[in-house]
């Protein structure tokens, strides 16, 4: 309702122009309607096709004055208190001819109450003509509506195949209806129905979050990942996994607390090779919500303002993604540059973030990682950026032991077959990127060889090994000292 109060007030006010930009033509074109019926005024619609017809009911009666120019006379020659709807008048806004007739109906219109209401998916009106013009954002539909929409979308489908029921249970369509969430009531028809034809309801998640993404993407600067884990396939990050499990019914479900914020984020710091980037993919996996890659890199362009926008934009399609994860790896790399010669870009773009991250409302929880803390500013690191920073060190003896357990599972290899614990032993120093290539390494003489894969064949390729720890022993000694003090242990 919010909608219509908020357009009737407009029309009531004597507002001349009325821009309405947006796709959902079909809900825009009725609320415009009741809103004229409700005022007990005349709605008239114009079309290039279809011209200017008296629209008050479904009937509508024979138009004419195709052209715009004899619209337009027509309309200030009229003299008569109406609201007219002119349908994609974009292309003929900036003849001048068009621009001093639209003014001549706007002077007029405290006299004769005459209302043009121009729709498009875009619209710019020119300069001549902004005084006397209003915008009028359409509202986006809320869970209630898109639920209601995806049911009648399920219902209609059913009817089409023969009474044959979907595989979407209620618990499906809530979590459709939350991923959903930022999309116009006909580009929610065309998704639910598209997921239908593709899948009939498996793995719709990730299915309508991209197609989700494909409706809204504005440039390639936001990449949607598909390819998610869960946190029960990383091991370690008990720290992590807790605070998670603490947050997610706020974040993604429809428990509320009163004065308290929506969760902000995590700050992944640590080795290289260790999972700070799985992890940070494992939460839209866990949660079941779209995950969304910002490349850092590619938001720098060399046109003045480029970059600026760029990131307005990245940020402004995250919040149209919500509920959503955002993804920034290895965040210190576009935000603080060694030389610091770019004539302050990176500052400006750090800025932006940061403003964005203290004032968004939207539900977008920012996963971020980074490996060199040296060039992180403070400004990123401070309490209340993210919800916790965490550490991520090289794994423990435990850890190694998941990790072992879960490769070889995931190679379709029993770990219990293995001995796991003496693998562990010999691999201290390793990360979770190098027993994983220590494994492949495996298999690949085990190709080559017996056919079977052994302990003594992944022994042998541990040893052949030479970990990161080894390789940077000082570096890494020096980040651990300096995490000591300042973040929490990931695990």
């Amino acid at each position: 309702m919010n909608d219509l109060n908020d357009l009737i007030t407009l029309i009531k006010s004597q507002t001349p122009i009325i821009i309405v930009e947006t796709e959902d033509e079909v809900r825009a074109y009725e609320l415009i309607r009741y809103a004229a019926l409700h005022l007990k005024q005349n709605f008239y619609r114009w079309s290039v096709a279809d011209g200017l017809t008296l629209a008050n009911n479904t009937q509508q009666t024979d138009g004419g004055y195709q052209d715009p120019p004899e619209l337009l006379h027509s309309i200030w020659n009229m003299k008569n208190p109406g609201v007219f709807l002119l349908l994609d008048f974009h292309p003929f806004i900036n003849d001048p001819k068009n621009i001093r007739l639209i003014k001549e109906i706007a002077l007029q219109t405290e006299r004769y109450r005459q209302t043009l209401v121009f729709l498009s998916a875009k619209f710019d009106l020119p300069a001549e003509l902004k005084t006397f013009a209003a915008n009028f954002e359409l509202e986006l539909p809320n869970r209630d509506i898109i639920e209601k929409i995806i049911r009648s979308q399920l219902k209609n489908w059913s009817i089409q195949n023969n009474g044959q029921a979907s595989s979407l249970n209620d618990d499906d369509i809530l979590k459709m209806s939350r991923v959903l969430c930022g999309l116009s009531t006909t580009e929610v028809k065309r998704a639910v129905l598209q997921t239908l034809r593709d899948s009939n309801g498996k793995n719709q998640i990730t299915g309508i979050g991209k197609l989700k993404y494909d409706a809204i993407r504005q440039s390639s600067v936001l990449s949607y990942e598909c390819d998610t884990s869960q946190l029960s396939q990383i091991g370690g990050f008990k720290n992590l996994k807790t605070l998670l499990q603490k947050r997610q019914m706020i974040f993604v479900g429809d428990k509320t607390v009163p004065g308290l914020d929506v969760p902000k984020g995590i700050l992944l710091l640590g080795v290289q090779g260790c999972g700070k980037s799985l992890a940070a993919k494992a939460v839209a996996g866990t949660w079941e919500i779209p995950l969304l890659r910002l490349d850092v890199g590619t938001l720098f362009d060399k046109y003045i303002g480029e970059t600026e926008r760029k990131t307005r934009d990245s940020l402004k399609m995250a919040e149209r993604m919500s509920p959503c994860v955002l993804w920034i790896d290895e965040i210190e790399k576009g935000i603080s540059p060694e030389d610091g010669h770019d004539g302050g870009l990176s500052q400006r773009v750090l800025g932006t973030l940061l403003t964005w991250m203290a004032e968004r409302k939207a539900p977008v929880f920012v996963a971020a990682t980074a490996n060199n803390i040296q060039n992180l500013p403070p400004e990123l690191l401070r309490k209340g950026r993210f919800d916790e920073v965490f550490f991520v060190d090289l794994p423990d003896e435990e850890m190694r032991k998941e990790i072992f357990s879960i490769h070889l599972k995931k190679r379709g290899f029993d770990p219990q077959k293995y001995n796991i614990a003496g693998l562990a032993q010999a691999s201290e120093g390793f990360s979770g990127a190098e027993i994983e290539q220590a494994l492949v390494s495996g298999l690949y003489s085990m190709a080559g060889g017996s056919g079977n894969l052994t302990d003594e064949i992944l022994l042998t390729e541990i040893r052949a090994t030479r970990p990161l720890s080894v390789l940077m022993e000082e570096q890494i000694s020096a980040l651990r000292d300096w995490a000591a003090e300042r973040t929490v242990p990931a695990n």
